[in-house]
C-alpha cells in the first residue's frame, strides 16, 4: 500500500479537484478561503484522493480539448488546379456538455507528385444549433439542417458562396426532427430526407370530460392525453416517430412527402436514380426497414442501434414534383408490394448502403445477410452490384451480382472479409467502376479499393503495420486520410496512385493540419510508449471447431517505457517492477478495437499503465468462421481467450501479474464482470460501464431480447426467441451470466451506469453492485441521470474516465 495525500488546504484547491465533474454545495462556493472541513469533500470522493482526482483532471482535460475531424468534403474548383476542402470538426464543450461543432476550410494546391499543400483558413467557424450540413454534388451550394430539441419548427437553409439564399421553416404538422440519410438531385433543385413523420392526435380532455381528438390549448382548461403507445426502434430512438421519406423543392422552399411507401417501413439511405432522359419521372432509391419483419413474423420494433441483423431490403418510388401523382410505375415485370414502392432485393434478406456507378449504370450495397440469418447483431459483409435498367425505371427483376462474397477463413495476412460502417458520399475513382472504403482488417482499419465488374479487393493504406487508416474525402483520383495509432493522435495524409518503372502504388504525403496538435505534454506522454500487435494461439482448441475458429486472435499490447526498460521485469522475477496492466475489452461481442487513437485510452496509458487490448474470436475483421465460434460460448470460450491472452504478456514477462486491472462496457462488462467471479486471483481491480450481468433479467428488460437468445444458445437462439421466456430458457441465461459466479467475487469495482440505456438496462448493473456489496465486495456506483448505452455525453465521459484512473491507482499503481 502506498502512503496517501496529503488533503487540500484551500477551497481553491478542491475546486481544481474536483474541475467539471462535481457541483460543489453552494455553502462551500461562497465560504472564504481556509481550512477544508470533511463536509467540504463531495459525496463520493475521499478526503485522502482529493489530490489524485486534482492531478488526474488536469491530465484528462489536456487529452480531451483536442478537436477531432468527424468528416470531410473536397470541391473541384472550376479551374480544375486546385481543389477546396472543408472539414466539420468536433470539440467538447464541457460547460453546456455538448459536442461543439466547427467548420474549418483549406484551399488545396498540387505542385507535383511529390508536393501538396494545404492553405488553412485562419480560423474555424463554429456551426452552433446545426445538426447536419450536405454540401450539393457541384459544391456550389450547401444545405445546413438544424432540427430544434423543442417542438419548434425544424429549419432547412440553403447556402450559396456568399450568402444564405433560402430559409425554410418546416412545422412540426408536416415532420418532426431529421435523420440521417440526405440527398440532393443531380440538377441540384431537390433534396430528399428522411424525417419523423407527424405525430398522431392526441386525445383532449377539460373538466367535462372528454374533447375529442386535436391539440390542447391550455388557455382553454384543455389537456392532451397519452394514445396508444406506439413501438420505436430502441436505444438513441427512443419516442422518435417512423422514419419517413420527404423531398424539398427548393426555389419554391415546398416540401412533400412521398407517396406510396406502406406505414410498415421505416426509411433511410436514401439516392436519387440518375436522369437518363428529360423525361419527367424522377425515381428514389432508399432502404427499408419493415417492422413486420421481427422475430417468428411478429410486428415488434427491436433496437436497430448497431445492430445489422435487422431484415432491409432496397424498395424504389417515384419522386414527387416530378408533374404527375406520386404512383409507382408498375409493370408486370416488376414486383410490387401492397403501398406501390418496388422492391429491389426481395431476394437478399439485408441490403443498405445504395451508392449508384457515376454513370448510373450499376447500383451498389452492402449487405449483412450474415447477419440477419444468423442472428449475431454484426458479421461480415458482402457488396452486390445490380445493374440498372438502361431506360433508368426500376426493374425488380434486374440482375443482382455478388461483388465481394462473405470471407470465411481468410489465409494469412490476406484479406479477412469485409466490415464496413460508411460509404463516403461520393466513394468512385473517375474510371466509374472503382470504389474506395474503409473496412476493418483484423486489429486494423485499412482503406480498399474495390473493383465492382471483376470483384478485385486492394488494400491501399500501407499494410504491415499497427496504424489504422480512415477514408475521408476523395480528391478526384486521390485521397484525403486520416490514420493514427494508440499512441498516435490522427494525422491527415494525402494519397496519389504513381505507376513509375511498371511498379504501381500509391504514395503517402503528410498534411499539416491545425486540428491535430495536441499540448507538448500530452506528445511527451504518448512518447513513452510503445505499441504491437499480438498472435495469440488459442488454448486447447477443439477438434470440433472450424479452421478460422482455431486460428491466433490478435491483442494489442501499449507497453508503458518503465516496463520495457527494466530488465529485471523480464522472467517476472521476485525483485520485478513491472508496470501494471489495464486488460480492456470491447462490446459487442461482434465488433472489434482497432488501433485508431482513443483519447481516453491515452489518458489511461499516461497514467503509467501498460494496456492490454484484447479482440477475442468472435471479434469483427478475422472472417466469419471466428466470428460465428462465439455466439452460443459466450462466457467461456471469449473469457479463455481473454485470459489467453494475459498470460501471453505474464509470462513473457511483460507485465507485473499481481497488478492487473480489467476494464469492460456492455458485452465487455459481460466479460469483466465473468472474469473477477471466474477467475478472482487474477485482477485486482475492475471497471465497467452498463454491464451486462444477468442474461435472465436483460432478457425481459432490453431493447434488444434477442440478442440474450443469440449469445446464450448460438443461431438456434433465432427459433427459440419469445417474449415470454420459459423456466427453462431463464436457468439457461442465468447459467450463462457473470451473476452465477458472484459468490466467488473479492475485487473492488467500479459501475458506470446510464439511467436512460435502453440497451442494458441500468437494473442489470444496479442488481449486481448491490449484490456485491451484500457480501461484503467494495463497490463504488455512479449513475448518469440523461445518458444512454453509449455514456458519450461529455461531462459523464469525463466524470467516467476519471474516476477509472483514480479507482485503479487506488488499487493497482503501486506495487
Amino acid at each position: 500500500m502506498h502512503e496517501p495525500e496529503p488533503r487540500p488546504k484551500t477551497v481553491k484547491h478542491l475546486v481544481l479537484a474536483i474541475g467539471i465533474c462535481c457541483k460543489l454545495p453552494s455553502t462551500v462556493a461562497m465560504q472564504a478561503p481556509g481550512t477544508v472541513t470533511a463536509k467540504d469533500v463531495p459525496h463520493g470522493i475521499n478526503e485522502t484522493t482529493v489530490h489524485e482526482y486534482d492531478s488526474q483532471a488536469k491530465l484528462l482535460q489536456e487529452f480531451s480539448k483536442v478537436p477531432s475531424i468527424d468528416k470531410a468534403w473536397i470541391i473541384k474548383s472550376d479551374s480544375g488546379g486546385s481543389s477546396r476542402a472543408m472539414f466539420s470538426i468536433s470539440q467538447m464543450n464541457f460547460v453546456a456538455n455538448k459536442k461543439r461543432k466547427l467548420i474549418l476550410s483549406s484551399h488545396i494546391v498540387k505542385t507535383n507528385n511529390q508536393s501538396i499543400d494545404f492553405q488553412w483558413s485562419p480560423f474555424p467557424v463554429e456551426m452552433d444549433g446545426v445538426s447536419a450540413i450536405v454540401p450539393s454534388p457541384s459544391g456550389s451550394k450547401l444545405l445546413v439542417v438544424r432540427n430544434k430539441e423543442d417542438e419548434s419548427p425544424t429549419q432547412l437553409e440553403i447556402w450559396g458562396s456568399a450568402q444564405l439564399e433560402r430559409a425554410i421553416q418546416i412545422p412540426r404538422s408536416v415532420h418532426g426532427s431529421l435523420f440521417e440519410g440526405i440527398a440532393w438531385n443531380f440538377e441540384e433543385t431537390h433534396i430528399a430526407y428522411v424525417a419523423e413523420e407527424p405525430a398522431l392526435p392526441k386525445p383532449v380532455f377539460d373538466d367535462s370530460g372528454f374533447k375529442g381528438e386535436g391539440s390542447f390549448n391550455k388557455d382553454s382548461g384543455t389537456w392532451n392525453g397519452q394514445g396508444d403507445w406506439e413501438e420505436d426502434w430502441g436505444e438513441t430512438y427512443s419516442k422518435k416517430r417512423r422514419p419517413t421519406l420527404f423531398v424539398l423543392q427548393i426555389s419554391r422552399g415546398e416540401v412533400q412527402i412521398v407517396k406510396g411507401i406502406s406505414k410498415s417501413l421505416s426509411v433511410g439511405q436514401v439516392v436519387w436514380v440518375p436522369s437518363f432522359s428529360s423525361a419527367s419521372e424522377k425515381y428514389l432509391v432508399f432502404v427499408g426497414w419493415s417492422s413486420e419483419n421481427g422475430p417468428q413474423q411478429t410486428p415488434r420494433k427491436l433496437g436497430i442501434k448497431y445492430c445489422y441483423n435487422r431484415p432491409c431490403a432496397l424498395y424504389a418510388v417515384r419522386a414527387p414534383f416530378g408533374g404527375h401523382d406520386n404512383k409507382a410505375v408498375v409493370e408486370t415485370k416488376e414486383l410490387e408490394d401492397s403501398a406501390g414502392t418496388i422492391i429491389l432485393t426481395a431476394g437478399l434478406s439485408s441490403a443498405f448502403f445504395p451508392k449508384f456507378s457515376p454513370d448510373g449504370k450499376h447500383l451498389v450495397f452492402l449487405s449483412a445477410r450474415s447477419a440477419v440469418d444468423s442472428g449475431a447483431h454484426w458479421a461480415t459483409n458482402s457488396l452486390h452490384r445490380m445493374d440498372w435498367p438502361a431506360d433508368g425505371r426500376p426493374d425488380s427483376s434486374a440482375k443482382v451480382s455478388c461483388v465481394v462474397p462473405v470471407v470465411m477463413c481468410p489465409k494469412e495476412g490476406s484479406f479477412p472479409g469485409l466490415y464496413c460502417s460508411h460509404f463516403l458520399p461520393c466513394p468512385w475513382l473517375s474510371d466509374g467502376y472503382t470504389i474506395i472504403l474503409s473496412s476493418a482488417w483484423r486489429s486494423t482499419e485499412a482503406i480498399l479499393s474495390i473493383n465492382i465488374l471483376s470483384g478485385k479487393v486492394s488494400r491501399i493504406s500501407p499494410g504491415d503495420t499497427i496504424y489504422s487508416w480512415d477514408v475521408l474525402a476523395l480528391d478526384g483520383d486521390d485521397i484525403l486520410a486520416v490514420t493514427s495509432s494508440p499512441i498516435d493522435p490522427p494525422q491527415l495524409k494525402y494519397g496519389s496512385y504513381t505507376n513509375h518503372m511498371e511498379q504501381s502504388s500509391w504514395h503517402w504525403l503528410d498534411v499539416s493540419s491545425p486540428v491535430a496538435g495536441c499540448s507538448d505534454k500530452v506528445r511527451s506522454l504518448l512518447s513513452l510508449n510503445h505499441c504491437s500487435i499480438l498472435e495469440v494461439p488459442v488454448k486447447n482448441p477443439s477438434e470440433t471447431l472450424s479452421e478460422g475458429a482455431r486460428r491466433p486472435f490478435e491483442a494489442i499490447f501499449i507497453s508503458h517505457s518503465s516496463s520495457e526498460s527494466d530488465e529485471t521485469c523480464k522472467g517476472n522475477k521476485k525483485d520485478a517492477v513491472c508496470g501494471p496492466v489495464i486488460v480492456i475489452i470491447h462490446g459487442g461481442p461482434h465488433s472489434v478495437s482497432s488501433t485508431t487513437y482513443a483519447k481516453s485510452l491515452a489518458f489511461l496509458s499516461s497514467l503509467g499503465y501498460n494496456l492490454l487490448i484484447v479482440n477475442y474470436r468472435g471479434s469483427l475483421g478475422f472472417g466469419e468462421e471466428a466470428l460465428q465460434s462465439l455466439p452460443g460460448n459466450v462466457g467461456s470460450q471469449d473469457v479463455s481467450d481473454v485470459l489467453a491472452a494475459l498470460d501471453y504478456v505474464s509470462e513473457r514477462g511483460l507485465i507485473d501479474r499481481s497488478r492487473v486491472a480489467v476494464l469492460g462496457g456492455s458485452h465487455g462488462g459481460f466479460l469483466t464482470t465473468h472474469l473477477v467471479g471466474q477467475a478472482p486471483d487474477r485482477f485486482v481491480a475492475a471497471a465497467v460501464r452498463n454491464p451486462v450481468c444477468n442474461l435472465s433479467l436483460m432478457v425481459g428488460t432490453s431493447d434488444i431480447p434477442d440478442w440474450c437468445y443469440i449469445e446464450a444458445y448460438g443461431k438456434e437462439g433465432k427459433e427459440l426467441f419469445s417474449e415470454a421466456p420459459s423456466a427453462e430458457y431463464l436457468h439457461h441465461f442465468y447459467s450463462k451470466s457473470p451473476i452465477s459466479h458472484l459468490s466467488k467475487v473479492k475485487t473492488p469495482i467500479l459501475f458506470l451506469l446510464g439511467a436512460k440505456d435502453l440497451r442494458v438496462p441500468v437494473s442489470n448493473g444496479l442488481q449486481y453492485a448491490r449484490a456485491l456489496r451484500e457480501k461484503g465486495v467494495e463497490v463504488k456506483v455512479i449513475v448518469f441521470p440523461d445518458d444512454v448505452h453509449a455514456i458519450e455525453r461529455p461531462q459523464s465521459d469525463f466524470e467516467s474516465y476519471l474516476n477509472i484512473g483514480v479507482w485503479f491507482n487506488k488499487y493497482c499503481k503501486h506495487p
